[in-house]
């Protein structure tokens, strides 16, 4: 039987997102990754400023999500606060073959360890990733 791959996270992406745990910037703002398979790393694919959930959900592909993502946002507490909480959303990806969805789930918990993720959020499709369903996500924690 062949050995479960679990891809690294590239270096530069480590440090991306160190870097972006600490960001003095206020606005929304995401990093998005993928899998290169053929390097069996994750690795940056996109980085987006200023970009509402709504926003993000565009950005992504719609057949067959398999972006890791993390997003800065700005959360306005019922109360008045406002917090920058880091988001880690991931969608599973459907129809492929098992070890493609065990290299993705092996790939996706290094990361979050890597990155030292807290609040790890799923979607099951794009259209899932709105405001609303990441403020009822994020009042868990609340």
């Amino acid at each position: 039987s062949e050995s479960l791959v679990v891809c690294d996270v590239a270096e530069d992406l480590v440090e991306k997102l160190r870097k972006f745990r600490f960001r003095k910037e206020t606005n929304n703002a995401a990093i998005i990754m993928k899998i290169d398979k053929d390097k069996q790393l994750v690795v940056l694919d996109e980085e987006h400023e200023g970009i509402s959930p709504d926003e993000l959900k565009d950005e992504l592909p719609e057949r067959q999500p398999r972006n890791f993502i993390v997003y800065s946002y700005k959360y306005q507490h019922e109360d008045g606060r406002v917090s920058y909480p880091l988001c880690f959303i991931f969608s599973s990806p459907v129809g492929c073959k098992p070890e493609q969805q065990m290299m993705y789930a092996g790939s996706k918990n290094k990361l979050v360890q890597t990155a030292e993720l807290t609040k790890v959020f799923e979607i099951r499709n794009t259209e899932d990733l709105t405001e609303e369903w990441l403020r009822e996500k994020l009042g868990f924690f609340h």
